[in-house]
C-alpha cells in the first residue's frame, strides 16, 4: 500500500521534519495543508517533497474535510496526520505490509503523547486509537469543535501495530492557552452540535465508539466532582504515576485542570443564561 499522506500544518517547523521524513517511507504523494504559517514550515514542507496547499483554518474537522474534498489525491488510500505526529518504524512497516486492496476499509493507529520530552505510556490513555488510514471516498471527519475523530461511511476498520507519536513541544504557557480555547469549544459543542456525521457511543464498538460511551457517562456525573474522580482513576488506578514527573504534570493539567475548567465554564454559562434567558451580549461572550 502507498497511500496519499495529508498533513495539517501551522507554524510547525520544530516537528514537521520528523513527520515528513517518516511519511516519505510510505508514500511519495504528500500534501501539506497550511493555514498561514509565518515561520519556515512551508519552505520545509516543499524541500521535503510535499505539495503545499494554503487554506484558512476554521477548526480541525472543517480543515480535514476540506482536504478530503479538494486535494488532487490520486491514490486509493489516504493517511491523515498532524504536523507533530510522526510514525515509528513498526507502524511504517505495518502500513507498507498492507496489500493495496485489504479486506478492511480503514485502520486505527495507536497514538502516544510525548509531553515535556517523555513518551507517556500509562494512565489509561496510552495508546489512544485514531482512524487515520482509510480508502479514498469512505472517510470523513466529524464536524465537532473539539475532540474530532474520523469515521468510515462504509466498510470495516482494523488495527495496526506500532506507534504514532504526538510530539508535543509547545511551552506550558502555550499549552494552557490552547486548552483554554478548547474548553470554550467543548462547552459550545455541548450546547448543541448537529448529530449527523457524528460517531455514536457504543460500549461494544470500536475504540472511538467506546471512548464516546465513556464520555457520555462522564458527562452525566456531577460538575466539579468528576475531574477529581477522573484524575484519581487515571493517575492511581491506571498507574499514571509510572510516567514520572512529566506524567504527573500532564495528568494534573489534562485530566484535572482542563476538565475542571470545562466544568467551570459550563457553570458560568448556566448562570449567565439564567440571568439573561433571552441570550444577550454576556452569553455570546462566553460562547
Amino acid at each position: 500500500m502507498r497511500p496519499a499522506v495529508i498533513v495539517l500544518t501551522f507554524n510547525s517547523q520544530d516537528t514537521l521534519g520528523a513527520t515528513l521524513s517518516q511519511a516519505r517511507l510510505v508514500s511519495d504523494e504528500i500534501f501539506a495543508v497550511d493555514s498561514g504559517s509565518s515561520d519556515s514550515t512551508v519552505e520545509l514542507a516543499r524541500r521535503a517533497g510535499a505539495t503545499v496547499v494554503e487554506h484558512p483554518f476554521e477548526h480541525y474537522g472543517a480543515q480535514r474535510n476540506w482536504a478530503i474534498d479538494n486535494l488532487p489525491v490520486t491514490r486509493s488510500w489516504q493517511l491523515h496526520l498532524d504536523a507533530d505526529e510522526w510514525m515509528d518504524d513498526r507502524l511504517v512497516e505495518a502500513i507498507r505490509a498492507l496489500p493495496e486492496d485489504p479486506p478492511d476499509s480503514g485502520y486505527f493507529l495507536p497514538r502516544y503523547v510525548k509531553f515535556l520530552g517523555r513518551v507517556l505510556r500509562h494512565g489509561g490513555m496510552s495508546p489512544t486509537w485514531h482512524l487515520r488510514l482509510f480508502r479514498t471516498g469512505v472517510g470523513r471527519c466529524e464536524e465537532r469543535r473539539y475532540d474530532q475523530h474520523f469515521l468510515l461511511t462504509g466498510g470495516t476498520a482494523g488495527k495496526l501495530s506500532g506507534a504514532m507519536i504526538d510530539d508535543n513541544r509547545m511551552s506550558l504557557s502555550e499549552w494552557t492557552a490552547r486548552h483554554n480555547r478548547w474548553a470554550d469549544n467543548e462547552v459550545a459543542g455541548l450546547a448543541g452540535e448537529p448529530a449527523a456525521g457524528r460517531i455514536r457511543p457504543d460500549a461494544r464498538g470500536n475504540p472511538v465508539e467506546r471512548k464516546r460511551f465513556l464520555r457520555e457517562r462522564y458527562n452525566r456525573t456531577p460538575l466539579f466532582l468528576r475531574p477529581f474522580l477522573l484524575f484519581a482513576y487515571r493517575y492511581f488506578f491506571r498507574m499514571g504515576f509510572l510516567d514520572g514527573t512529566e506524567g504527573f504534570i500532564y495528568r494534573v493539567l489534562q485530566t484535572f485542570w482542563f476538565r475542571f475548567l470545562v466544568d467551570a465554564k459550563i457553570w458560568e454559562k448556566r448562570r449567565l443564561n439564567a440571568a439573561d434567558p433571552t441570550g444577550g451580549g454576556e452569553r455570546e461572550r462566553v460562547d
